[in-house]
């Protein structure tokens, strides 16, 4: 039958000291409780008045009378709770007073072994008590040396940190951005993320109700950002964008876009639907007509007898009518857009095409298109316009943000429904998207991989000599006091070691 230990439990520690103490405490001698302030009486008459006169107050009161006489246990943390709640600064301190126990204890050991050093025995303990002293100053003063001057003498070769963090901090930084994150590293970490994964998983936690109200808050910041000022910055910087970008190749590219599209038939037919329905305005016909008059008086001007007189026949029987042509004119213009097979469509395709082929290889057309185009955005009338549009743009937004129901925000907030829709049903996609970002992402590192070493470098030398040696003393520095204890024993035991071989020599 197995015997039950004899040693007390923690409990029955805890409950002795707490015995031991109430003892104490009542052989103390009762010291007399000073008479409260007229000011304190005052706030306690009011609060017992205000208690007396509150039901609340009175159930408080009650409740805490109970809990008075109900003896509570009090909670004793285990002895690991405080190793565990110490802060690194507080385990280098006690670290610090560990090793400079041990060199104290050598010292103490050699002077008490300092009256014996006659005997073996005491020359021993002498020996290895002054060898651990020696072991523990040296590596006292090498510790010490790596973040300032022992004891503040200027002695070469100290306080190696503060005098070097400038090239420390630009050696971190290019050891961490040459040799442990490497382009190839990089990248090859980068690889292993499962993006699509991510992109499948965030989509799913995302509603549509925070999509409207992230789309909501965006546009309402971006109209608020969106002031008079701002909108003509905007201006100004898009029409110096588009100054700068040459104009012949965007438009070959929008042109080879609409063609591969088929967008080209589709804007000659807007085209001409527009002029059809512009000449059925009275005053367009009218300034048709007066075109049309122009053009051919100097046809006749043009022509020699007998073609003026058959023109001028042609006008006296109503043949030749500026009216009969504006009605041939529309008539014309309705038929090429509803016939997609028209001759003039065709042509205006082949016009198209040609246009894109010219824009790319005739350099004069794309000068005269470049000298077009920025005698065009200098017109004051073209930046009244995009000023105004601005405006109109920005008084709009607001507008629509100002409604209970936003079209803006709810259209914007619908396509990207979609597109989170997408993203969690179509596999395919997903896998799309995660590789463009791998690849961004990739060139990114590729391209800005040698501001790393530079950043890290910034983030060291940001914190200062001081920072630093304060850094690497919280992190580091109980290991560097296990250094002074380590010296002290290794000195001590090699002490021992040399005057054991000292006492053999003697006896051979």
């Amino acid at each position: 039958m197995p015997t039950r230990s004899s040693a007390p439990s923690t409990s029955q520690r805890w409950r002795r000291c707490s015995r031991a103490r109430s003892a104490r405490r009542a052989r103390r001698p009762s010291r007399p409780r000073a008479p409260s302030t007229p000011s304190t009486a005052t706030r306690a008459a009011t609060r017992g008045s205000r208690r007396g006169s509150c039901p609340a107050w009175a159930t408080r009161g009650a409740a805490a009378r109970r809990a008075g006489r109900t003896r509570i246990p009090r909670a004793h943390p285990p002895p690991s709770a405080c190793s565990t709640s110490c802060s690194d600064a507080d385990v280098v301190r006690r670290q610090r007073r560990l090793a400079l126990g041990v060199l104290l204890a050598a010292a103490a050991l050699a002077v008490a072994a300092f009256p014996f050093r006659a005997t073996s025995w005491g020359g021993f303990l002498l020996a290895v008590a002054e060898a651990g002293v020696v072991g523990g100053l040296a590596d006292w003063f090498a510790v010490t040396a790596i973040f300032r001057r022992p004891l503040g003498l200027p002695i070469p070769h100290t306080a190696l940190i503060p005098a070097n963090w400038e090239g420390l901090a630009e050696r971190v930084g290019a050891m961490v951005g040459g040799r442990v994150l490497t382009p190839s590293y990089v990248v090859q970490e980068i690889e292993r993320v499962d993006v699509a994964d991510l992109l499948a998983r965030g989509a799913e936690r995302v509603s549509q109700a925070d999509l409207e109200t992230a789309t909501r808050a965006v546009a309402s910041w971006a109209a608020e950002q969106l002031t008079p000022a701002t909108a003509s910055e905007l201006v100004a910087r898009l029409r110096a964008l588009l100054v700068a970008q040459p104009a012949a190749p965007t438009l070959a590219a929008a042109l080879r876009i609409a063609r591969d599209n088929g967008w080209d038939g589709r804007v000659v037919q807007a085209i001409v639907l527009a002029l059809a329905d512009a000449i059925e305005r009275p005053a367009v016909r009218a300034t048709v007509a007066e075109v049309i008059d122009e053009l051919l008086t100097r046809y006749r001007a043009r022509m020699g007898v007998y073609p003026r007189l058959w023109i001028g026949l042609a006008e006296l029987l109503g043949v030749l009518d500026r009216e009969r042509i504006v009605t041939a004119l529309h008539s014309g213009l309705r038929e090429v857009a509803k016939n997609p097979d028209h001759p003039l469509r065709a042509r205006a395709s082949e016009i198209v095409a040609e246009l894109e082929t010219r824009l790319t290889t005739d350099g004069a057309l794309a000068a005269r298109v470049e000298a077009a185009k920025n005698e065009l955005l200098a017109t004051p009338a073209v930046v009244a316009l995009l000023d105004d549009l601005a405006a109109a743009l920005r008084r709009t937004l607001l507008a629509d943000l100002a409604a209970p129901r936003s079209e803006a925000a709810a259209w914007i907030a619908e396509r990207l429904e979609r597109a989170r829709q997408a993203l969690v049903t179509d596999a395919a996609l997903r896998a799309q998207v995660g590789d463009w970002l791998k690849a961004r992402v990739s060139e990114l590192v590729l391209r800005h991989h040698g501001r790393i070493a530079e950043f890290i470098a910034n983030g060291v030398r940001a914190l200062g000599p001081e920072g630093v040696v304060r850094l690497i003393d919280e992190h580091a520095g109980d290991d560097l006091q296990y250094i002074r204890v380590n010296g002290t024993v290794v000195g001590g035991l090699a002490g021992g070691a040399i005057y054991g071989v000292h006492l053999l020599v003697r006896l051979l």
